[in-house]
């Protein structure tokens, strides 16, 4: 029997740019609270930003790991966190002043709109060069020349770039900068999200079924890009959309539709019903 489904949200449980969750997923979650059993959102996005993802009802975030798993919550408390090292973080962004194209985003979590990730600060790259992208840096940009916070939790590396020269920056800033990991949190991206070395999605996984008393076989994780890999490979029940990448299918021991139908909210409620009989949902028999 599945107690706990975990899912990626962007290109996972709702098209990327949604203005929200649908009105399916959003029952379907219910369905789910309503059976005695927990779902979470597991992305690289904020625990503030759930407030427009699920259309203001906070019931949908309230168990979940934000920020590709570095801030861990369970029934609206948190209970982990993991920082980035700011003084390595500062080094990496003026480094990233000899390669235009890219910069270095930490995000203020403090200052947080109905429709942001929190307030966005660049390194790496001059005003007029940012101006260059509203598309990437935003048509508000904020150039800095060194981090001024004792606490960062979320980073990546915006990309005004091929694909090809964000793996070769991925490759560089993986050798420049061990002390971090590096995903891509989307195929076909324009971010290079940065974790904690040794943290993952999949950590996160373990902190939540050890806060709920389960066991990992009776979790089920649904995803489509590369950061969820080691989500996938934390759990038995591993599950692909139709839209995943090549490697996140391979991943997955079982494949659903694709996000664009609300695959996974028909998956949720399969898990619900089964759950009345304590059987395990008809998409994985």
């Amino acid at each position: 029997m599945i107690k706990l489904a975990l899912s990626d949200l962007d290109n996972t449980l709702m098209p990327a740019g949604a203005p929200c969750a649908s009105r399916r997923t959003i029952a379907a979650i219910h369905h789910m609270l309503d059976a005695g059993l927990h779902f979470g959102p597991v992305t690289g996005r904020v625990p503030a930003a759930m407030r427009w993802m699920f259309a203001g009802d906070e019931a949908c975030g309230r168990t979940g790991a934000y920020v590709n798993g570095q801030m861990v919550y369970v029934d609206g408390q948190l209970v982990h966190e993991e920082t980035l090292d700011v003084e390595v973080l500062d080094e990496l962004g003026n480094m990233l002043h000899d390669h235009p194209g890219f910069a270095l985003s930490v995000y203020d979590l403090d200052d947080i709109s109905d429709a942001s990730d929190g307030a966005a600060y660049h390194l790496g790259a001059h005003a007029a060069e940012l101006a260059l992208h509203p598309e990437i840096y935003s048509t508000d940009p904020r150039p800095i020349k060194h981090l001024r916070w004792d606490r960062c939790v979320k980073a990546n590396v915006r990309c005004a770039a091929t694909q090809e020269q964000m793996v070769e920056m991925r490759d560089l800033l993986r050798e420049r900068f061990p002390q971090f990991d590096y995903v891509f949190p989307a195929a076909n991206g324009i971010f290079i999200d940065i974790l904690p070395l040794g943290w993952s999605k999949g950590k996160s996984v373990e902190v939540l079924a050890e806060h709920l008393g389960i066991g990992l076989d009776e979790i089920a994780a649904f995803g489509d890009s590369e950061n969820d890999l080691s989500m996938l490979r934390a759990v038995t029940h591993s599950v692909a959309v139709a839209n995943a990448t090549a490697e996140v299918k391979a991943a997955s021991h079982w494949h659903i539709g694709a996000c664009a139908n609300d695959a996974v909210a028909d998956a949720l409620a399969d898990i619900a019903d089964a759950a009345a009989t304590g059987a395990m949902p008809s998409f994985m028999r």
